[in-house]
């Protein structure tokens, strides 16, 4: 026995370890319940009693020196890591400037997070549609206006391949695959042939809600929309509705709230009426239920839309549209606050 000590004292000074893995392994080995040192202690009962005494010391001498050696090598690798993670001396001295989040983004995730906390759950879909999605399932009349080459974009070798023009699209593909209840949140790009100017653009940033279930109505529409608005522009906001045409909400209305900068006193920005419209509403059309799928009779709900840069307008009074989309940092930077 006192060889085979011997055998491993050896064995243990020459111990060796790539990493920290392979180091727990040794100990394993070694030290551990299951290990050579507790096994020899184990056969310690069956040594000669005039032997005891030596085997005895052996054993403990082999515990010590591989208690050592594993720690020995474990306060290296601590040092090799502990060197790796002190600063590069040789990087610039100039700070890494940290970046911001688009406007758009900003206030994308607060809407999103508004209507989250009234259970709305995110849903999407794709830019590149269907005429069928966008505007047939819609209910849209096949002569109009919204189906004109002058607003909408077509994919010139298939005609019913078009860029959607409003995030209603997602609507109908979440309706046609499932039954109410449903309540979703539609963020997304839309797009629209017309002419770039301060206040229009080829493309823009929409976020729809859809919440249809049995026994929804019109006073439920309104209340999300008075909890939306004094969420997003402060508990002082009021709102108002106004009777308004959409092929696929009837009623129809579009909401104003109380200009947040003069506080509905009346102001430039608001044309002096104290009032800006921020969105378009209603209770969803019983045909455009029944044309994803879902018995009219049976279920009601209804319909909201808005433009994130109108939304991102009036928080921050961006007063070009513009300046969205020309990744100009100057005014990036002007949001780092808001991040």
């Amino acid at each position: 026995m006192i060889d085979r000590i011997d055998g491993l004292l050896k064995e243990i000074e020459e111990l060796k370890a790539k990493n920290m893995e392979e180091l727990e392994q040794l100990r394993i080995k070694y030290l551990s319940k299951k290990g050579i040192v507790n096994d020899l202690m184990a056969d310690f009962r069956s040594v000669p009693a005039e032997m005891k005494k030596e085997v005895g010391m052996k054993v403990n001498l082999l515990k010590t020196r591989a208690t050592d050696k594993i720690n020995e090598l474990k306060a290296r690798f601590e040092e090799q890591v502990e060197a790796d993670s002190k600063p590069d001396l040789t990087r610039s001295a100039y700070p890494i400037e940290l970046g911001t989040r688009h406007p758009l983004n900003i206030v994308r995730n607060e809407i999103i997070g508004i209507f989250s906390r009234l259970g709305f759950v995110l849903a999407d879909g794709p830019e590149v549609e269907d005429d069928w999605h966008v505007f047939s399932a819609m209910n849209f009349a096949e002569d109009h206006p919204a189906r004109d080459m002058q607003d909408t974009f077509f994919i010139e070798s298939h005609p019913d391949i078009i860029l959607r023009t409003h995030t209603s699209s997602v609507q109908s593909r979440v309706m046609e695959h499932a039954q109410p209840p449903i309540r979703i949140i539609c963020p997304g790009r839309v797009y629209r042939n017309e002419a770039i100017s301060y206040r229009a653009h080829c493309f823009f940033h929409q976020v729809e809600a859809l919440y249809v279930d049995r026994n929804v109505s019109f006073a439920d529409l309104k209340q999300v929309l008075l909890y939306f608005a004094q969420e997003m522009f402060g508990p002082d906001t009021k709102i108002r509705l106004r009777p308004s045409y959409f092929p696929f909400t009837e009623p129809s209305a579009e909401m104003d709230i109380s200009c947040n900068i003069c506080g509905g006193k009346g102001c430039p920005f608001c044309k002096g009426t104290g009032w800006v419209e921020i969105l378009g509403c209603g209770m969803v059309h019983p045909n455009v239920l029944e044309l994803n799928g879902i018995d009219s009779k049976e279920y009601t709900g209804f319909a909201l839309g808005m433009g994130i840069e109108r939304i991102t307008n009036l928080k921050y009074q961006v007063k070009d549209l513009r300046m969205f989309s020309e990744n100009d940092v100057r005014f990036l930077r002007e949001f780092e606050a808001a991040n």
